[in-house]
């Protein structure tokens, strides 16, 4: 019986199946209501005193009762119901099917049904607020609308994925859409997002490209490839037209690679990849296994005496002044060459415990020359016990003290089901911006306690680097002090948890300011080492970084004969005395011998030498150019307009080192 009944008198029933929700998608039913209207009736049956306990539709019901206490419906609103008999099973079963039953809607109806919408004159912000989504997600539904049809009939029907139909829509062009995915559909290969994504934002393929190189052009020419050259096109410069057919003999070639390559190491598996580097998908679900490089040898142990020998040998002739400019040549080709050499004797690749090889694994990777390469990392899978098939996971789940409920699922399903709980999850942190940022801060603090054999939850890294010089701490530097007063000064109460989730509720208990100050510490102690120098000590991003913040580098170092003069030559140090108090204080200096002067060196760029008060300001504010942060902000040619940092830069610049480090 269809009966009005005020929204005060309907209760929730304890026999309504289902027990979770889910905060977005309630909020997008309750914004549809509020927009639409109720469109669908609740079940309900008779309960005591004049109530009616909802079977299907609590949802519904809740989402109402937010609107009344919104003032958005009146607190008496009559709601349209189905009057069930009074019958309990007939109720529960009700619910299920209610529940059981619901189909989501393919994105593909999805985008039509805002494309009519907004053909009808809505705005993509009215969409969203009717139907509680955000603006972002109608949008991407607008652009599926867009699709070559060929597409979107795919992703109607299920032939492609929504991850696919987007890859397509990386390129508005539907010609290049549609030729993409007939080529994809013919191959044997099941290109995945990214090879999508390549594919239609490239028509075609250098003869360099990576694919390219490893399959061969006689292979794709043989297999029905088509090549394209201009008048002045080599063999890296021409275009190889169909794209498809190379990724698919790219990734047969990688899978061939990839199988020999574990029959060769004596690995359980090897995954290949087309890119030139592990992606988070490939790696999902797999366990970073320990291991370690080979013990060097004997004769790698006395070639290292040896380098060690003659390095010192070499580097006596630039310590010497007397040495001549060819001497001096040479002696920095052999020392690079010593510590290149030197260097590759300690660089071994990692070896796994023999006990764990056997069901470990490694990624094949194509290097952008066009070698497969394999990463010298290896992974295992998850703890799992195979049942019968190979394919067929035992799923060992605790009912507490009765024993154990075992349940077999094929391997696939298990893998789907935590992709799906994986991704509700995500969605839930993804929409909380303050506990995101606890996860990202705790795990990479957490990273210090965590056990090696339980497999973590993110894919968040933040060790500390290695750096060129395992060992060096510069303890009697001001920065490298403050930095470990600051470290002392952490609160580390939250360690103390058993596992993980302890200490991840312990930390979220933290004031603000300590999670502030952890925030800072773990960001901060993965900086790579860097100088404002040509070659591989360079990293741009950091000059950018310091010269942005404005530091003032004479504040915080300052070149002594330990740390710098008696490291460098005696013309460096005239040099830098030339800087800062021209040819007539560098001549005074010229006699020294070098050990003298570079005490004398130390003595006057800590401003205790007398001399002119210009000279003294310009020693204090020197540091060797490597040592700067060099990046400077465009100055415009009127050379009136300041950087907008200027004020910022000026501030800092006249702190000192505590301030700043506090």
């Amino acid at each position: 019986m269809i009966k009005s009944i005020p929204l005060t008198k309907l209760v929730q029933s304890p026999r309504n199946v289902r027990r979770h929700g889910d905060p977005a998608a309630d909020s997008e039913l309750k914004a549809s209501i509020a927009a639409h209207g109720l469109l669908q009736n609740l079940i309900v049956r008779p309960a005591a005193r004049g109530k009616f306990e909802v079977e299907a539709g609590e949802r519904r019901r809740c989402a109402l009762l937010a609107l009344a206490e919104e003032k958005v419906l009146p607190k008496g609103y009559e709601v349209t119901c189905l009057v069930l008999e009074d019958d309990a099973e007939i109720a529960v079963e009700t619910s299920l099917a209610e529940n059981f039953h619901r189909l989501a809607m393919n994105p593909a109806d999805e985008a039509q049904a805002f494309a009519a919408l907004i053909d009808a004159g809505a705005s993509t912000e009215d969409v969203a607020r009717r139907f509680g989504l955000t603006v972002r997600f109608v949008e991407g539904r607008l652009r599926l609308a867009t699709l070559a049809p060929v597409v979107f009939d795919a992703l109607a029907s299920g032939e492609i994925t929504l991850d696919l139909a987007k890859a397509f829509g990386a390129t508005s062009d539907q010609e290049i859409q549609a030729r993409v995915y007939d080529q994809a559909s013919s191959g044997y290969y099941a290109p995945s997002a990214d090879s999508i994504r390549r594919m239609v934002l490239s028509g075609t393929v250098r003869g360099s490209d990576a694919r390219a190189r490893l399959v061969g052009r006689e292979v794709y020419i043989a297999a029905g490839g088509r090549i394209e050259r201009e008048l002045f096109d080599d063999d890296d410069s021409e275009s190889w037209v169909d794209v498809a057919l190379l990724e698919t003999l790219a990734a047969e070639e990688m899978e061939k690679r990839a199988k020999a390559l574990a029959a060769e190491q004596g690995l359980a598996w090897v995954k290949p990849t087309l890119d030139a580097y592990a992606s988070h998908d490939l790696v999902e679900g797999l366990i970073r296994l320990p291991a370690e490089p080979a013990p060097l040898t004997d004769a790698e142990l006395a070639r290292l005496d040896e380098l060690d020998a003659s390095y010192d040998e070499h580097a006596a002739i630039l310590e010497d002044e007397d040495s001549a400019e060819e001497a001096i040549a040479a002696a920095e080709a052999t020392i690079e060459a010593i510590e290149r050499e030197c260097q590759d004797i300690r660089a071994k690749p990692p070896e796994l415990a023999p006990e764990l090889k056997a069901d470990a694994g490694m990624i094949l990777v194509l290097s952008r020359d066009g070698t497969p390469v394999l990463q010298p990392v290896f992974y295992g899978e998850r703890d799992i016990e195979v049942v019968g098939d190979e394919n067929v996971v035992e799923v060992v789940a605790s009912v507490g003290s009765d024993g154990k409920r075992r349940a077999a699922l094929s391997k696939r399903l298990v893998d789907e089901l935590a992709m799906q709980r994986r991704d509700v999850l995500a969605l839930h942190v993804a929409s909380d911006p303050g506990l995101s940022l606890d996860i990202m801060v705790f795990t990479l603090a957490d990273a210090d306690t965590h056990d090696w054999r339980s497999r973590v939850a993110t894919t968040l890294r933040g060790g500390v680097p290695a750096g060129p010089i395992v060992g060096f701490e510069a303890k009697d530097a001001p920065a490298s002090a403050s930095l470990a007063d600051l470290r002392s000064g952490l609160d580390e109460s939250w360690r103390s948890g058993e596992d993980a989730s302890s200490r991840f509720k312990m930390f979220r208990a933290l004031t603000d300011e300590s999670r502030a100050a952890w925030l800072g510490f773990v960001v901060a102690r993965t900086l790579e080492a860097s100088l404002n120098m040509a070659g591989e000590r360079q990293i741009t991003f950091q000059d950018h970084l310091g010269s942005t913040i404005g530091i003032d580098m004479a504040q915080w170092w300052r070149p002594t004969a330990a740390n710098y003069f008696d490291r460098v030559s005696k013309q460096v140090i005239l040099d830098a005395l030339t800087d800062i108090g021209g040819l007539e204080l560098s001549s005074r200096f010229a006699s020294v011998k070098k050990g003298d002067l570079a005490m004398s060196a130390e003595r006057v760029f800590a401003g205790t030498y007398i001399t002119e008060v210009e000279v003294r300001e310009r020693a204090l504010a020197w540091v060797p150019e490597v040592m700067r942060f060099a990046e400077q902000p465009e100055i415009p040619a009127d050379n009136e307009a300041q950087s907008p940092d200027a004020d910022f830069v000026a501030n800092d610049d006249n702190q000192p080192p505590s301030e700043l480090a506090a």
